[in-house]
Parts: C-alpha cells; structure tokens; sequence
C-alpha cells in the first residue's frame, strides 16, 4: 500500500484530490494539510511513500525550501509538485534539480495521469511534465529568491502589501522590504515593471 500525504490550499480541491487518491485500491491518504511549515512534522509522524504538494502551499517556509529538507529528513519519501505550468517556470527549474526525488506537474493534469504519477514516484521513477520541464530549462537563472518570487506573484493581480502578508503569514513591513529588494533585483522602477520582467523572464 503507497501511503500519501497531501499538502493543498483549498479545501474543495484537497478533498477532491484524496477522494480520487483514495479509490485507488494500492493508494491510502494517511494526512491532508493546507499549510508549508505543517509538512515536514507531519511527514516524520506519518512516513509517507509520496507528498504532493501545492507549489503555492502558504506558510512561513516555501515549497521549494520545504523540499530539500523533506528529502534529506526522509530519504525514502517521494514528493510531487502540483504547479501551473504558466507561472511557476522558475520555481520548476529550482525543483527540477532534485529529480527523481522530486516530480513536477501541471495543476491541469488529469486525475488518472496523477495517481499514475504518485506510482512512479514511489518506485523511484521519475517524474517530469513535459512542458514544465521546458518552461524550466528555457527560464534563465532568476536572482529572486523563492520567497521573492512567491510575494511576486502574489502581487501580479495588484494585491496590496497587507494581503500578501496575511496570504504568507508576514508582516506587512517584511513583504514591503521583499518588494523593494525585488525591485533593486530586477532593475524596474515599479511593482508593475518588476512582473512584467519576471514574466518574461520566467522567473515567476
């Protein structure tokens, strides 16, 4: 029995995820959570096969700081990133090092290709979206942290610093100094210039 751990944002979504999980017959939810910094404790608990995990997942740790740790804490435990293949080409190229530990795919991947995928993962195969892993190996470097680039993306559709910070769980005044340091890295005069430069970059 491959026993999997789910890290999702919303309710709706996670609870449709472990019920297609779930009626696998090899398959077993051992834990749903919606925040980054509840994974790791939960997975020492739980010792699961596979996490699949929301590359948005809120908290004080990203996901692409969360791996790493989740590998080396648990050698055994694959883990897969659910993303949007439109936004997350550089998060993609970070989390793409750590194959085949680490599988990537797209938020619109059907439900049978995503239980096909926690299989692979738990025998050790790799697993890599096609058009993530181009979208990862055509973005250039980023000079934006992942938290830098996590506040940017949060702030594409105009939220103000406020909400950022409540959505990751920071202070207002900590989001402000991520946005100036954004700024500063990708030589834009205005939070509107600095996604647009990150877009195209694809570092967001």
């Amino acid at each position: 029995m491959i026993q999997v751990l789910l890290g999702q944002r919303g309710t709706l979504f996670r609870g449709a995820l472990a019920t297609v999980l779930s009626a696998e017959p090899d398959l077993t939810v051992v834990a749903e959570l919606d925040r980054a910094d509840d994974i790791l404790p939960m997975a020492a608990r739980e010792r699961p096969d596979v996490a699949v995990l929301d590359a948005s997942l809120p908290g004080p740790v990203t996901v692409g700081e969360l791996c790493p740790a989740l590998c080396q804490s648990l050698p055994a435990c694959g883990v897969l990133i659910v993303l949007d293949r439109a936004a997350s080409a550089g998060l993609g190229r970070s989390l793409a090092r750590l194959a085949p530990r680490v599988g990537l795919i797209g938020i619109e991947t059907s439900p049978g290709d995503l239980v096909e995928s926690v299989r692979q993962l738990a025998r050790g195969e790799p697993v890599l979206d096609a058009e993530l892993a181009v979208a990862a190996l055509t973005a250039g470097e980023s000079p934006l942290t992942d938290r830098e680039r996590e506040v940017l993306r949060l702030a594409v559709d105009g939220t103000p610093p406020s909400e950022i910070a409540q959505a990751l769980f920071l202070s207002t005044g900590t989001v402000r100094n991520y946005l100036s340091r954004i700024l500063s890295k990708t030589g834009a005069r205005t939070r509107i210039e600095a996604i647009r430069i990150a877009q195209d970059a694809g570092w967001i």
